[in-house]
Order: structure tokens, then sequence, then C-alpha cells
């Protein structure tokens, strides 16, 4: 504190945050690939590849035990949507355990076979490294979010190998609001990140693939972004039938056995299923574009143009349903790899499937590649990280110009349908999601009521008169009085004008019981309602102030437009300074 300035000490922080996160993610990538290696490979007996079969049912279950019995009481989350919630409502705060029990569960998931990818959990892990670095050192709010956002940052680069999608994501996804010099210490995670990473795990994601595309094909990368960006939308929904449908089990290992036993039969019919299908994608991106059904039931059936074509969109869609089924059902994984699987499968089906009109030849791996991109930007909203991710882990920067179309066209048709991507649609329903572009009700969704209940009012009793209390309410520094019984229910409330009326004689009643004076408040707060739902009720019937009471009626205070104003400064002030 005395020989270095904040934001030199936060760029030395980004540099250890980006060497771990890149451990991380190369610890993640080594202990995966080590165990789908062992199960795949070193194992060699003659009823081997039916036991793949139920693999991912045993890596699901191994991920919920290791929850259950080994984190025990403390809370374990996947996806980004809890990291966009601790930025929102924990003050960037994650718990410690995430940085290896991400790492852990989702080697296991996936490493035997669970159809996700293991992007999100390394994005999870590197925030957490991040958040808890600087929660170590005791920085404030702004500059933990700020190394929360460079561990994920670090985390993505460090996975894909591709530093400045990390860096993009986070600032597409977690930072929205975000100001130049916050490059810098993303940039330097990110590097170092890849950096290590590649040192100690370098086998790149898929090998450079793409050619030149032509003028003459663009016609068709719109075409295909506007099926991709349905797509999306299709993902986007199902999404939600199935967490819906899941959330009726309550029994954690039910939904084990179901998700665990379903995926074994999809995988039985569709191999290109299990774990993450990136091995699918890099066969087509060589040109083996019969490979996904070389391996299936319908093997011979591979030289028929018509039965790989409509296999794979069956694959695609099966894809989806097995990627939702490992995550709900107790596995840990995200949806970057399924997002490019089921992107690449559809560029594959468009670009393969038109060629075999023999009207026109488009280069297939192109548009695998486009289709890649267009999905991870219409599933997450993040065009950005779309384009600069697939532009770097395939090679792909001669493809830039169809790439921006692809991601752009994608982006805006699931966004024009759907307001939230799949990571903030549930804090959007909750009113937990930080939104740069309703700034009053965001700030309003950030207040919590308890902080801004006042409680010094003088409590009067029904069976009390205004004479028997004439001090109390004269020395009052209140305007309004509630009357409460012995139970502590609200019975009604008094303005001070009429009780004064009263005491000086100007009006009769100061010998009246408070149970006949009160007047029933033009409305109640409830203790769990939002604030957006307060000052609906208050603007509604123009009041300043409004009782507050709990589910059974039972007073707890007021809640007025002057607490509420000053706490929206002070959240105003916080946000001005989250990444200035």
């Amino acid at each position: 504190m005395q020989k270095i300035s904040n934001r030199n000490f936060l760029i030395m922080l980004a540099f250890v945050v980006g060497i771990i996160g890149g451990l991380a993610a190369a610890l993640l990538k080594g202990l995966t690939h080590f165990i789908a290696a062992t199960l795949q490979n070193d194992i060699d007996w003659q009823y081997k590849y039916s036991f793949y079969l139920v693999l991912p049912l045993l890596g699901i279950l191994l991920s919920v035990l290791y929850v259950r019995k080994v984190i025990k009481n403390k809370k374990m989350d996947h996806g980004i949507t809890p990291i966009i919630y601790a930025i929102s409502r924990k003050s960037s705060r994650i718990e410690p355990h995430n940085i290896y029990s991400q790492i852990v569960t989702s080697a296991i998931t996936v490493g035997f076979g669970g159809s996700c990818g293991l992007e999100a959990p390394i994005a999870y892990s590197g925030s957490a490294i991040g958040s808890n670095t600087g929660r170590f050192f005791g920085l404030n709010y702004k500059e933990v979010t700020m190394l929360l956002a460079c561990g994920a940052a670090a985390g993505i680069a460090g996975a894909f190998n591709s530093p400045i999608a990390g860096m993009i994501f986070a600032i597409e996804i977690l930072l929205p609001e975000f100001s130049i010099p916050v490059f810098i210490p993303l940039l330097i995670s990110a590097a170092l990140a890849s950096v290590v990473s590649r040192l100690l795990y370098s086998e790149p994601l898929f090998h450079t693939v793409s050619s030149d595309w032509e003028v003459g094909a663009l016609i068709f990368y719109i075409l295909l972004a506007v099926v991709v960006g349905l797509y999306t939308v299709y993902f986007a929904k199902i999404s939600t039938t199935v967490k819906a449908w899941f959330s009726k089990i309550s029994n954690p290992y039910n939904k084990v056995w179901f998700s665990g036993l379903s995926l074994g039969v999809m995988i039985l019919i569709f191999p290109a299923l299990y774990g993450e299908g990136y091995l699918t994608i890099q066969q087509m991106l060589d040109g083996q574009f019969n490979a996904i059904v070389k391996n299936s039931l319908f093997a011979e059936y591979r030289h028929m143009a018509g039965v790989v074509v409509c296999y794979t969109v069956l694959t695609l869609f099966a894809k989806s349903l097995a990627s939702l089924f490992t995550l709900n059902g107790g596995g840990n994984g995200g949806m970057f790899g399924p997002s490019l699987v089921m992107g690449g499968l559809l560029g594959f089906a468009f670009a393969y499937g038109i060629n075999q009109t023999g009207m026109v030849m488009l280069n297939v791996p192109n548009f695998v590649v486009a289709g890649m991109a267009g999905a991870l930007a219409g599933i997450m909203h993040a065009p950005l990280t779309g384009l600069f991710l697939i532009a770097e882990v395939t090679g792909g920067y001669t493809l830039m110009v169809p790439l921006m179309l692809v991601t752009s066209i994608s982006y805006l048709i699931n966004r024009s349908i759907l307001q939230y991507s799949i990571y903030t649609k549930v804090l959007a329903d909750s009113g937990d999601l930080l939104s740069y572009e309703d700034k009053d009700r965001t700030v309003l969704s950030m207040m919590k009521l308890r902080y801004v209940i006042e409680t010094n009012f003088v409590i009067l009793r029904p069976e009390e008169t205004p004479l028997e209390r004439k001090l109390a309410i004269i020395h009052s520094k209140r305007n309004i009085f509630p009357v409460v019984d012995h139970k502590g229910k609200l019975l009604g409330t008094i303005h001070i004008e009429r009780l004064l009326s009263m005491l000086l004689n100007e009006e009769e009643g100061a010998d009246k019981a408070f149970e006949h004076l009160a007047q029933k408040p033009n409305d109640v707060v409830r203790e769990e309602e939002n604030m957006e739902s307060v000052m609906t009720k208050m603007n509604k019937d123009d009041v300043w102030i409004l009782p507050v009471v709990d589910t059974n009626d039972r007073y707890l205070g007021f809640i007025s437009k002057s607490s509420v104003f000053n706490k929206y400064r002070a959240l105003l002030v916080r946000q001005g300074n989250y990444l200035a």
C-alpha cells in the first residue's frame, strides 16, 4: 500500500491469476483426457464398447457423489450463470472450493463420456481463483470483480489456447460496461494463461483447416446464419423445457439414473454424442464426411449422401438433449463445447446437403467453421466471442468476413426473439441480473428490502388514546404512527396532523382508543417483495411512505421514498465505480 499504486498492484495480481488460471486449464484438460484415454485405449476386453453405454451414467453418479460427500453443505453450481450472479448479487464472491471442485467434477463427467464441454467449468474455476485472490488481499468490489473477470478470461484462454477470445468473453459476458484500462489486466491474464496451458498441454483443439472464401458463396453464408439463428432459439426453449422436467425429480439419484440411462441409449444410436464431440467435428473438417455414420448402427449406409445428411441432423437434435440431460442430471460441464459441436453439425449438414443437389459446390469445412461461430454467438448472446474464438481455434482468420456475417445475423435473430441468453434468463426472471440497458431497474433490483426498512417509529397500541400517548406523539420525529396489537399485527396507521388536531381540541377523538382512530393504509409492502414492486405501489397511489409487514401481517417497519432514494444514490455511486 505504501510502495505500489492500486493499478500496478492489480496488474501484478493479474499476472498471478493468469498463471494459476493457465495451470488450472492445463490440469483440467490433462485430467479429462487421461480419464478418457484410460477408459478407451488402456482397457482391452471383449465387451469394452458395450460398457461405454453406462460410462456416462457412472461419470454423472461419481460427480453427484463428490458434491454430496466431499462438498457436503457447500453450494455447487455449474455454468456461466452463477458467475454473473456472483457479480450482480454476491459482491463478486465465489466459494474457494470451486477452484478445484469444478475441475474434479467436470473432468469426471466429460472423461466418462458426458455430453458437455469443459470450458464453462474452467471459466468458473478461473473466476474463483480471481475472486479469492482479490478477497485475500482485501481489495474492494471493483477490483475483485476485475480479478474475477481476469480469472474467467484466463480459463477460456487456457482451455482453447485463444487469449483474444478469453479477453473478449470476459468483456462481453461478465463486464458489459467497461473502460479502456480494463483491457490491460485482461490481456495479461489471458495471454499468460494461454502460454502456461500450451507449455503444459500443447494439443490444439482443432487443426488449421479453413481456406479462402468465395464471394459467390456469400448468400449461402447468410442463409446458414438464418438457419443457425433459428436453431439457437429452439435450443434456448428446449433448455428451459428440459430444466423444468428435471426440476420435478426431487431425488438427486433418480436424476442420475434417468439422465445416465437416457444418455446411454442416445449414445448407442448416435455415437458422436459420447464426450465433448470435438473428434467428430475434426473429422468433418478433415474431409471425412461420412465419419459420423461410419461407427454407428447405420454404418452400412455411410456411402449414401442422403443418409449422412439426415443422420447428421438427427445427431444435431440429439446432441442438444444429450448435453442438457448431462448437466441437469447432475454432471458438471458447460454449453461452450455443445454449442460448437451443434453449430459444426448444422454447418456440415447445410453445406453437404446443398452440394448433393449438384447446383453449387460449397467448401464444407468453411461452413462447419461458420456454423460453430454462429451457434456460439446466438446461444450465448456473444457475437464477438464466437467470432474470435472460432477464428483462433481453427485458424480461420481468412474467413473473417463470413464469420462476421454469420455471428451477427445469428445473434440478431436470437436476440430479436429472446431478450436474454441461456445464461441470463434465469437471473432476469428472478430480478438478479445487472442490466446496462435499463439502469433504473437494475439499481432497484440490486436493493434488498431489509436494508431500507425504517423502524424508529412510535408504536401505538389499540386500547391506548391520544391523551395517554400525548408526550410520545409530540416528541416523535416521525409524521406517521403504526397501530399494532400485542401480537404484532398491524391494524392501521394515523398521521400526526390528525393527532395534533385532536390534542389541540380542534377535532374530537383525543379520548378515543387508537383501534377506532386507525386508518387502513393505501397499501402494504410484504417483506418478500422486490424493490421494483415497492416503487410501483408508491407511484400508483402517489404516496411517500408505506408500512412493511411479514406473511402473517405482523408489523416490521416502514419504507419511504427517502430511504429508497438514499440507497439508490449509494448504489449508483457503486455502479459508477464498477470498472471506472
